[in-house]
């Protein structure tokens, strides 16, 4: 079965931030992952993983003024040079925390900057980013998102991923892939997986509808995780989903399948 990381932004928030990493290790989950960890100093996250055993599997790059409404700046002209110090930093928290891959969210596309413009933009962005990440032996990933979740979003499919990694040109970009966002995009989930097993490097899970713990909606999760093993996939999944009640109370799924 593949080893499943909790998504402490999702998961566990009936707690303050900097204990969901205790709860999580409780719960059984050796990985962690989570949107940014910016906020809070590289010396405390480092402490909670050391002291309690944990792999931090991920985190994003600085991705603009979420609260905002902002999903990542690396599609934006004029957000250049704030998108290169965003790379360091990001650098900076990887090296510390030990953190093997970082997400480029790409972001949301304005009326005013063209789809070519924007392309051209996010190509750079992503050469300068996967080169200084490759240095540091960080893997660089880039995330196909639902339109109906963030309407707007330039990076919106698995093939779409994939002419963006040739048009970069680096050995050092790959695929993160979120099934929950791409079973609403385009589906046909397992023949992709395989597909592009090779380019994809960390996959994300929640059911459809409702974004929810797996066993709620209409995605086949104990024939995926199946199909993740028989196609040799390594890499970790992480558990981003949004609980229907409590953290605890939606983990069924997971003891299941951790007692098998």
């Amino acid at each position: 079965m593949p080893r499943f990381a909790a998504n402490l932004t999702m998961l566990f928030g009936e707690h303050p931030f900097l204990e969901r990493f205790a709860q999580a290790k409780f719960a059984g989950f050796s990985g962690v992952e989570y949107l940014f960890p910016y906020d809070f100093q590289k010396d405390a996250l480092a402490e909670k993983l050391q002291t309690l055993g944990l792999v931090q599997v991920l985190h994003n790059l600085p991705a603009g003024d979420w609260a905002a409404g902002e999903r990542g700046i690396a599609v934006l002209p004029d957000r250049v040079e704030e998108f290169r110090d965003g790379v360091g930093r990001a650098i900076e928290y990887a090296n510390a925390l030990d953190c093997p891959q970082l997400n480029c969210l790409v972001g949301i596309v304005p009326d005013s900057v063209s789809e070519a413009r924007a392309h051209e933009t996010l190509v750079e962005n992503l050469r300068f980013a996967a080169e200084e990440l490759k240095r540091e032996r960080i893997k660089l990933l880039i995330e196909p998102i639902n339109t109906r979740d963030i309407p707007g979003f330039f990076l919106t499919g698995t093939e779409q991923a994939t002419e963006l990694i040739a048009n970069v040109g680096s050995d050092n970009l790959f695929i993160q892939y979120d099934i929950y966002h791409m079973q609403i995009m385009e589906g046909d989930v397992a023949a992709t997986l395989r597909k592009h097993r090779d380019r994809i490097a960390h996959v994300q899970l929640a059911d459809n509808p409702g974004r929810n713990e797996p066993g709620t909606g209409e995605i086949n999760y104990p024939f995926l995780f199946r199909h993740l093993d028989e196609i040799g996939y390594r890499g970790w999944v992480g558990c981003e989903y949004k609980p229907r009640t409590t953290t605890t109370e939606s983990l069924g799924w997971f003891s299941e399948v951790e007692a098998e």
